[in-house]
């Protein structure tokens, strides 16, 4: 059996990480990405480690597309992207609000010109209201939606922002289901649907069922419940860390005789979980002292074994060698020509039965001009004038 989405076109005109991750998981299920970048490439070229314009941001982000370079300011690359508009099942755009249409490429008038075309604009905060203009990244919707909040069991009590673009990559995730649900919605009655998805909202229902759930109630006020995450942090062994959860009784019972104090299980101070928060901070005390007389990999064997949800902390570097991880198959090398091998996480969800396509490396800037240009039906001579000396150097 086919990829899910193969046979689907994607035009990608979208920058950066946000857009370019949703098409690359469209990629990975199948779908013909072709990516419309600027001269000097997408600004996730230059983020990260890189060998040449191949950055390890662009490779991740990028893999299986396609690449062309086209200038909008110009009128016949614009005239390009109608084109590859028109014959297209999906357009993936972040610009700012506007921008589309001052470019001359509104989604309105490319939807009238092929109705199949599932048009995804993603933006930082909406298409309007009071910040809808401004310039938006990553650290920018943290803050905004909550994420970076001071945290109760920060001492400082000081705001922090996650050392990852959480807000990006949220947010390909759900543009790639919706694009996905819009398709679906297109065969059932002939006509594209637009999809609309802002950064802000996507973060904020990410938010929602955990570090929001003090604010759900509305109409009568509930007394607040501690902070979600409060009493969560690693816990300090002799040669490293480990994190773990113990929210049903049986689990905590196992944590307290798998630490060889198994009367903390029925102490009135622990014996439920709003004794354990009531009373953490002496709870807190036991298990550093019990956990640091352990080596991670003897602790999280035995307490694993006994029923406790636990796991090692992994340096960054660790992941790669992690018992779990390797047996998933969840990082896969692919050979990237003359960038080398390189190292990719593979798409989480599986298809048993469906034949997927590996992992492809992603594009050199402009590596498919010519072929993309022909698809549309350009003779060499239109090709050349499109391109242009400019262009025609940055290939490859």
């Amino acid at each position: 059996m086919q990829a899910p989405l193969h046979g689907i076109r994607v035009l990608d005109l979208s920058a950066v990480l946000s857009g370019p991750l949703a098409t690359a998981l469209l990629a990975d299920q199948g779908a013909d990405v072709v990516k419309v970048e600027p001269p000097g490439g997408d600004l996730s070229r230059r983020i990260g480690p890189a060998k040449g314009t191949m950055s390890a941001m662009f490779i991740a982000a990028n893999r299986g597309k396609r690449s062309i370079l086209l200038d909008l300011k110009r009128a016949d690359h614009v005239a390009v992207v109608r084109a590859l508009a028109a014959r297209a099942d999906v357009l993936v755009e972040n610009f700012r609000p506007g921008t589309m249409a001052r470019l001359g490429l509104d989604p309105a008038a490319l939807q009238a010109a092929n109705p199949r075309l599932v048009v995804a604009s993603i933006t930082g905060f909406g298409s309007s209201g009071p910040y809808a203009d401004g310039r938006v990244y990553d650290a920018v919707i943290q803050a905004v939606a909550g994420i970076s909040a001071s945290h109760p069991a920060q001492p400082s009590g000081a705001p922090t922002l996650l050392a990852t673009t959480v807000c990006d990559k949220l947010t390909a995730l759900t543009a790639a289901q919706a694009i996905t649900a819009a398709l679906l919605a297109r065969e059932r009655d002939g006509r594209a649907p637009r999809l609309e998805l802002s950064m802000l909202d996507a973060a904020l229902a990410f938010q929602w069922p955990d570090a929001m759930y003090n604010h759900v109630f509305a109409s009568e006020p509930e007394p607040p419940a501690p902070e979600f995450g409060v009493l969560q942090r690693p816990y300090a062994t002799r040669d490293g860390h480990v994190a773990l959860m113990t929210p049903q009784p049986d689990e905590f019972g196992a944590l307290c005789r798998g630490l060889g104090r198994p009367e903390l299980a029925a102490d009135a101070r622990f014996a439920t979980i709003d004794a354990r928060r009531r009373h953490f901070a002496e709870l807190l005390t036991l298990l550093d002292a019990l956990i640091a007389a352990h080596d991670s990999d003897e602790l999280v064997a035995r307490l694993r074994a006994a029923g406790v949800p636990i796991g090692r902390v992994n340096q960054r570097h660790e992941v790669l060698a992690d018992p779990q991880v390797r047996h998933n198959g969840a990082i896969v090398e692919i050979d990237h020509g003359d960038v080398g091998r390189v190292r990719l996480a593979r798409m989480a969800a599986r298809f048993p039965g469906l034949d997927l396509p590996p992992l492809r490396p992603a594009p050199r800037l402009g590596e498919h001009n010519r072929q993309v240009l022909a698809e549309l039906g350009f003779d060499e001579a239109r090709i050349g004038r499109v391109l242009g000396p400019a262009a025609a150097r940055e290939e490859g």
